[in-house]
């Protein structure tokens, strides 16, 4: 009988839900203005992503503050790092560098039911700040 009990309680939590796994975030994700594909993947127990290709105003790092980085490739380029899984389809401390502005943000992803991804860049508090809905590739 308790092996019977334990063989559905298995069953029941292998289904949970999967925004309440820290991995629901990885793969592939469209930019608000579908302009750009970003590929989230994780290192070590940290989530970062990747530009895969874009369609944005310049290929290369024009805008960024340290004039020896302003000739690298865009495509390719790491622009989501250090976050942490909290739960509850929370990825926070982690920060978001904008090509387009040059400049780099304190970020936190939050997976919706609808599982599009809102990612809050800010400065200093998250009340401050602009969110961006990216939606899943298939």
């Amino acid at each position: 009988m308790t092996h019977l009990i334990m063989a559905l309680l298995l069953v029941v939590f292998s289904g949970s839900d999967p925004k309440t796994s820290g991995d629901a975030v990885l793969g592939e994700w469209l930019s608000a203005k579908k302009d750009t594909r970003i590929l989230i993947f994780k290192e070590g127990d940290l989530y970062r992503g990747k530009v895969l290709w874009g369609t944005g105003s310049s290929q290369k790092d024009i805008k960024n503050p340290d004039p020896a980085l302003r000739n690298r490739d865009v495509i390719g380029m790491v622009i989501l790092n250090g976050f942490k899984y909290d739960g509850d389809g929370v990825w926070e401390k982690g920060t978001i560098y904008d090509p387009r502005e040059g400049k780099t943000y304190d970020c936190k992803m939050t997976i919706k039911e609808d599982g599009r991804l809102n990612i809050r860049g800010y400065v200093g508090v998250s009340l401050f700040g602009r969110t961006e809905i990216w939606t899943k590739v298939n």
